[in-house]
């Protein structure tokens, strides 16, 4: 893969959450909306999610195998976290940003039709249902297709926030400044609720950890994993700015408080012309970033399986279209389950719990091995205060999201220390009974006939 087709990946996890539901800035747990709050907030964010790119610009070069946060925490502390990692992406962590992310491209392609009306929620899940599927042919059929289509996507994307930025940068400049006029006012504040602030605001600024799920697949990653990370941040943090001014511009915290679908609100206001273009772009926009997560998370399962890990069938690639097949129909059910059952802003909370502290973990391994093994290569080294800042950052807001939020953190707790037993009993010393193995052998033989896989033949790490 390219450094431009790498980079254009890299932008879409990051750039689609401009346009996803963005209740979470003004209608925040901690605060009453005002821009005191929410612009420290997304700064600070911004500040976190940077060290925690550079923190994994090191580890990509460090480490050249795909795989990502399994990779690391497999290379520098060891195979039990690093499977209760793969545990909890696939049970709850991928199929919950993924349903994430399909409910809002459904909410998307569905409001234009009911407006001012809310939609049916049923319609919205089936709408998102039928997205997971596309999404999943193009990856299951060519990762040349899936690749490709990253890269349309992407510059529809940009196209998207060209039409939102200049018009609502063109009032501002016109003197359209009611809205900002009492925007730095403060009545209360509850630092008990400010971890789950941070949650959404890392969720929006989040998507640079993607890079490393496919880091073989790379040319020079040493060079172009570095370059992908900095230049896509500088760019998605301007255009992140540059659109919360421009729906600030165009409306009040109130009607962004009442609305789902904030770049339609948006459009409706100031883009007469143009209004009924804003939801497919974004639903596009939705499409593509959904595409990407299946494009890259199946490859930490592959990985893990190639590690003994994970069922020796998920490291089997298709024997004509070379991708994981295996792996990504595992997520598929996953995904469907929890878009049927999820409501869209709770899984952001209930699967950054389990995805910080593993970040967290990463960090704090890369920081250990630096120590440990202090002349092993390192083509790009980030400073020291930056990654010791975001380890202890990181663990700071997760643990105290427990107390914020027991119910969805608690339960992503659980559910990860779940994979104990289970790493204990299957992967360090195989305790199931004979009977149990020879079917599990069995069944696994005969979907790899079924799904024409085989196991990878080119060592790509």
């Amino acid at each position: 893969m390219s450094c431009s087709s790498f980079y254009c990946r890299q932008l879409t996890f990051l750039l689609f959450k401009l346009f996803v539901p963005t209740k979470w800035k003004y209608e925040s747990p901690t605060v009453k909306q005002t821009l005191v709050t929410f612009l420290p907030i997304c700064e600070t964010c911004r500040q976190l999610c940077g060290g925690g790119a550079l923190c994994y610009a090191e580890l990509g070069t460090t480490f050249t195998k795909s795989g990502g946060h399994y990779t690391y925490l497999l290379e520098t502390l060891g195979p039990l976290p690093a499977f209760l990692r793969l545990w909890a992406e696939f049970l709850f962590i991928r199929p919950a940003v993924a349903s994430y992310v399909s409910l809002a491209f459904g909410r998307y392609v569905v409001d234009p039709f009911f407006s001012p009306c809310a939609p049916p929620t049923a319609l919205i899940k089936l709408v998102s249902i039928l997205g997971v599927t596309f999404v999943v042919a193009i990856n299951c059929w060519s990762v040349t297709l899936a690749s490709r289509t990253q890269i349309t996507l992407t510059f529809i994307k940009m196209f998207a926030l060209v039409l939102i930025i200049v018009p609502g940068i063109t009032a501002l400049a016109r003197g359209q400044t009611e809205n900002f006029q009492n925007g730095f006012e403060i009545d209360t504040l509850t630092l008990d609720k400010l971890p789950l602030a941070f949650y959404s605001g890392l969720y929006a600024y989040g998507g640079w950890f993607y890079l490393n799920f496919v880091t073989e697949e790379v040319i020079n990653p040493n060079r172009n994993i570095p370059r992908a990370i900095i230049f896509s941040m500088v760019t998605v943090t301007v255009c992140y700015v540059l659109v919360n001014v421009a729906y600030y511009t165009m409306m009040t915290a109130e009607e962004l408080l009442v609305s789902d679908a904030v770049a339609v609100t948006f459009a409706n206001r100031a883009l007469h012309g143009l209004a009924s273009v804003i939801p497919v772009l974004v639903a596009v926009s939705c499409l593509g970033a959904l595409n990407g997560g299946f494009f890259g998370a199946p490859r930490m399962l592959f990985v893990g399986a190639r590690e003994g890990h994970w069922p020796v069938l998920f490291s089997m690639i298709h024997i004509r279209r070379n991708t994981p097949l295996p792996a990504i129909l595992l997520l598929y059910p996953l995904v469907v389950v929890m878009v049927a059952r999820g409501e869209i802003f709770q899984l952001i909370n209930f699967a950054s719990f389990s995805r910080w502290l593993f970040i967290a973990m990463a960090t704090m391994g890369m920081l250990i091995h630096r120590y440990r093994f202090p002349l092993h290569p390192r083509p790009f080294k980030v400073p020291l205060a930056i990654a010791v800042t975001f380890t202890v950052v990181c663990f700071f807001i997760v643990g105290l999201s427990l107390y914020s939020d027991p119910w969805n953190t608690g339960g992503s707790c659980a559910l990860t220390l779940s994979g104990i037993p289970v790493y204990y009993l299957t992967v360090h010393r195989s305790r199931l009974p004979t009977r149990w193995r020879k079917i599990f052998n069995y069944c696994s033989k005969q979907l790899q006939i079924l799904l024409e896989v085989a196991q990878q033949e080119v060592q790509t790490y």
